[in-house]
């Protein structure tokens, strides 16, 4: 990527360009996660680059899945050329911010796809002051976050998915849970017998229990010793996760907390010890900041969770995780991008060894794509080479398709 340019300032630079390009790794099939939510063995992701006056380019990652948001890589690549780009292409890159509330003014919902934008947005930015994103966010507070790893399955299954986990690195973890109390617990207890009596195991319903199922289900899990209980019940239920908290084990609101009002109200409830922030679920870096910090102030604890982001999204967990207030160190993170996939987007991996991510140096990301996708990124503009104009926000989509023949921002 690249950084700032001389001439005029750069920091007056405007957004004159987004582009993007549409991938689909597979994950490691003894990595493969199934859950409440369903099995995740393959990612239909979306990358996003803009380009700003003063050269300074900016990536991102649409990490969305439709059975989370209703959202992937073709519904965000849609909403991105026909909508949300004519609402930062012409605007100056700072504040990065008031972008962001163009996005919201101009299309409803769709946070993974803003955040993917708002990423990259937050990248060039980054990139034009020369200094690491997590320094633009508000810090470092950290340098290295703990990071864990997701279990799923049973019997053969899970052992080699924890075979495999272990040889990566990992000796902290997550077992999926949420479906039956008695098999979960079985589940648990073979995840502990791999583990070992000390390792780091939590547990995570994503939502898939009732509250009697939920508290049936710890009471045959407590012999295994799990180090938290993450979403049992339904993301609404927040009276019945305050009432499990009762259990005595640390409750992780989720599925309940994807933007600030989610927050406001998981607070107001009590429903919850700590709280799990996405970039995507946020609608972006400085929103999960912001989130961790309100969070923080009202003595909740921050882990930041994962929609099996690839490399350019787990560089941005981990930037933004850097910058959060509150971060967990008993609880890992779910920083997971280096070892998910049989293939990455980046250059170069992120340092990662399974126990701890580590930031990086350089300005921005601080990571580059691969050559080969690097080529593949297309201009929002159609194939004749026009480009969409830039339109007030609020504007409606058939007004935001209009089209202009001077192919050059």
């Amino acid at each position: 990527m690249s950084g700032p340019s001389n001439g005029r300032r750069a920091i007056d630079a405007t957004i004159v360009d987004v582009q993007t390009v549409r991938v689909s790794p597979t994950v490691k099939p003894e990595l493969v996660v199934a859950g409440a939510r369903g099995v995740h063995d393959r990612s239909d992701f979306l990358l996003v680059r803009v380009v700003t006056s003063a050269g300074v380019t900016g990536i991102g990652e649409v990490s969305a899945t439709l059975t989370w948001s209703g959202e992937d890589g073709a519904t965000g690549e849609y909403l991105i050329r026909t909508v949300l780009a004519g609402a930062v292409i012409g605007q100056p890159i700072a504040p990065v911010a008031d972008l962001e509330r163009r996005m919201d003014r101009a299309l409803a919902g769709s946070p993974f796809t803003k955040a993917g934008l708002s990423t990259a947005l937050w990248d060039a930015y980054a990139r034009t002051l020369d200094v690491p994103l997590a320094v633009a966010l508000g810090g470092p507070l950290h340098t290295e976050i703990p990071v864990k790893c997701s279990l799923s399955g049973d019997g053969d299954r899970l052992r080699d998915t924890h075979r495999a986990a272990a040889a990566a690195g990992f000796g902290s973890f997550k077992v999926k849970i949420g479906l039956d109390p008695v098999a979960d617990a079985e589940r648990v207890a073979l995840a502990r017998q791999l583990c070992g009596p000390d390792a780091f195991i939590g547990l995570d319903a994503n939502g898939g229990y009732r509250r009697d199922a939920a508290r049936r289900a710890v009471e045959l899990i407590r012999p295994s010793a799990p180090a938290f209980l993450e979403q049992p019940v339904e993301p609404g239920d927040l009276a019945g996760m305050r009432q499990l908290r009762d259990l005595g084990l640390p409750i992780v609101a989720d599925e309940s907390v994807f933007g600030t009002d989610e927050l406001v109200s998981v607070l107001r409830a009590e429903a919850a010890d700590v709280v799990s922030l996405y970039i995507g679920k946020s609608g972006g870096p400085g929103r999960l900041v912001s989130m961790a910090r309100l969070a923080d102030a009202f003595g909740l604890t921050v882990v930041i969770g994962s929609n099996g982001e690839l490399g350019v999204g787990a560089a941005a967990q981990l930037q933004a995780g850097a910058a959060a207030a509150g971060l967990s160190t008993h609880i890992p993170s779910d920083i997971i991008g280096a070892h998910y996939y049989q293939e990455d987007v980046l250059a170069e991996p992120l340092t990662a060894d399974g126990r701890t991510a580590r930031l990086p140096d350089g300005p921005g990301l601080a990571v580059s794509l691969r050559e080969d996708i690097e080529a593949r990124f297309v201009s929002v503009t159609d194939e004749q080479g026009h480009r969409f104009d830039a339109v007030p926000a609020g504007t409606g989509t058939a007004q935001a398709l209009r089209r202009t023949d001077n192919p050059n921002p």
